[in-house]
């Protein structure tokens, strides 16, 4: 059953979905940002089926998809899925219409961000945040930095202590940073895509 308050979900949609909710240009909306068409979507449910998150979702991906399909933009942005989804492709490599869920789920992201909608999964959001600073930082993500930086947002700064320890001990991790050679090139595409999102 799902409540109507917003609370984590059991993957299963509402017998009814009240199309008074329904905004009209979400879904195109959201097939431009993706370049996708979410209208070929069956409803097989075989990206569900194959996704190996779906049980921590509050929507599977094919609910997520139907929530496009109908403009229920609230329920879509504010959802868990789009952001536990890790854009593996395990769903678009069985999809039969060849949907790139991933790129539904990443311009639901996006369009969550931009429109300040509640982010469901802040530390995940957040985590995704350090790993973009580290790459404009040095053109490359350095780990240790992104663990401590992650930990110390969050207040915990020795959760990944004996995990990093394994890592270093394993030389998975490297105590400095390395930078690609030409570091301001990557920030002129940081600032090129961020001119792009403001204009799109």
């Amino acid at each position: 059953m799902v409540e109507s308050d917003g609370k984590k979900r059991s993957g299963v949609l509402p017998d009814c979905i009240e199309m008074t909710e329904a905004e009209p240009g979400f879904t195109t909306e959201i097939n431009r940002r993706s370049g996708v068409n979410v209208s070929l979507c069956w409803q097989c449910k075989t990206c569900s089926g194959g996704c190996p998150f779906a049980e921590a979702m509050d929507y599977h991906p094919n609910q997520i998809i139907r929530l496009v399909q109908l403009g229920v933009k609230k329920a879509a942005l504010t959802s868990s899925a789009i952001w536990i989804c890790v854009g593996c492709h395990t769903c678009s490599t069985a999809c039969p219409q060849a949907i790139d869920m991933s790129a539904v789920m990443d311009a639901l992201r996006q369009t969550a961000i931009r429109e300040g909608a509640a982010i469901a999964e802040p530390h995940i959001h957040d985590f995704h945040k350090e790993v973009v600073n580290s790459i404009h930082r040095y053109g490359r993500t350095h780990k240790l930095e992104i663990m401590l930086r992650y930990n110390l947002a969050r207040r915990d700064p020795f959760a990944d202590f004996n995990l990093g320890l394994r890592m270093l001990q394993k030389r998975k991790l490297d105590l400095l940073p390395s930078k690609v050679r030409r570091v301001p090139d990557i920030r002129k595409l940081f600032k090129k895509g961020k001119a792009a999102s403001h204009a799109g």
